[in-house]
């Protein structure tokens, strides 16, 4: 376990969900904060993720218990804004493909088990439960709806708590460049940025997405990685039914607040190129194909159009598992490296900003300690 120390300046680097949700709940503590990010908020994987809400299929039980008090704390945030269009509860709908990789039965039963809220569906009993979902798309093993799950717009959940960040007197500092950590005779002492910012600090939170390895690899730190290039496409508004966030073999779809919807995939991934200089290529094809699978796993089939997408890199640890904590030989350096971001985000911010600012680590972090590397 830390010593408690005492914290009056942390700087938390990297303007995603855990790096804003993180640097409030300093805020909130009355840690004098400062943000910094090489560009604008969210424009890195919380501005393409998916974004579902949720803790379904298989995973350690630890993982799981931080999944649904994750949950919980969205749950707490929707009752403060009960019509917001930015997060909505309206469930998850899952089918797998009709071969040998299908595990539905198992997972329902699973489910079931751990008293995750699950409904085991065939094709025809899906629309008396959630409407919008092409039945002839569903394979003959049928499909789980969990009730519970839900999604998040990211980019309009940073907006708000930036907004309450700065108003309890937290610093934000944009368009930053790359920023490298300070390390002197094993502490974090503070920030430089390509731009020219100097900050000195107590603590240091890094929360720069896929680039969080990279980065404390600086300070002879080591994270497994295992970040994949992401696609995320986002379609103009269309007026459909559809309200739950649908997981399927050849696409994943979640409403989005204006009336379109966000899509993703693996195999869509798996077609990013990744050029010599370091951008990414992204064929006509892979887009289209993928407007073509969500037309067809969706009532009425209707043609969807691409109106914008993101592509980049999406935060994994190389064992899957999130990366939150203090790094072992470094003090007062701490980094939030994980998927499911949108999931983990509210709870992620609130255990290390009550890390940090007492130097007391929380037991529902124990087993994500960047030191299990």
């Amino acid at each position: 376990m830390a010593t408690p120390r005492s914290v009056s300046k942390v700087v938390v680097v990297g303007g995603g969900i855990f790096g804003v949700s993180s640097a409030v709940h300093l805020a909130r503590l009355g840690i004098q904060t400062v943000l910094v990010n090489d560009g604008p908020l969210a424009k890195g994987a919380s501005g393409r993720s998916l974004a579902w809400l949720n803790s379904a299929r298989k995973r350690s039980a630890e993982y799981h218990r931080l999944r649904m008090i994750g949950i919980d704390r969205y749950r707490t945030l929707s009752a403060r804004y009960p019509d917001a269009a930015w997060l909505r509860f309206d469930g998850g709908l899952t089918w797998d493909a009709d071969d040998a990789s299908n595990e539905i039965d198992d997972v329902f039963a699973h489910e079931k088990d751990l008293g995750y809220d699950a409904q085991h569906l065939s094709a025809d009993a899906i629309a008396s439960v959630t409407p919008g979902v092409a039945a002839s798309a569903v394979t003959p093993q049928g499909a789980i709806f969990n009730p519970g799950e839900g999604w998040v717009d990211l980019p309009s959940l940073i907006e708000i708590l930036i907004a309450e960040f700065v108003e309890r007197g937290g610093q934000l500092v944009t368009d930053a460049g790359s920023a490298a950590v300070t390390v002197v005779d094993g502490r974090a002492t503070g920030v430089t940025t390509t731009s020219g910012i100097s900050l000195a600090a107590d603590a240091i939170l890094l929360a720069t997405g896929g680039d969080v390895p990279r980065m404390v690899a600086d300070s002879r730190q080591y994270i497994a990685d295992g970040t994949p290039i992401a696609l995320l496409v986002r379609t103009k508004p269309v007026d459909l039914p559809l309200r739950a966030v649908l997981n399927t073999p050849r696409v994943a779809i979640r409403p989005t607040p204006d009336g379109a919807l966000a899509l993703d995939s693996a195999w869509s991934e798996e077609e990013v190129v990744v050029n010599s200089d370091g951008t990414y290529s992204v064929k006509t094809s892979t887009i289209q194909g993928l407007l073509n699978e969500a037309s067809n796993v969706i009532e009425g089939h209707p043609k969807l159009e691409l109106q914008s997408y993101g592509v980049g890199p999406k935060p994994i640890p190389g064992d899957g598992e999130p990366v939150f904590g203090q790094l072992k030989d470094i003090q007062g350096y701490y980094v939030a490296f994980s998927h499911s971001g949108a999931t983990l985000g509210l709870i992620a911010g609130e255990l290390l900003a009550g890390e940090i600012a007492s130097g007391i680590e929380h037991p529902l972090l124990a087993n994500f300690r960047p030191s299990r590397f």
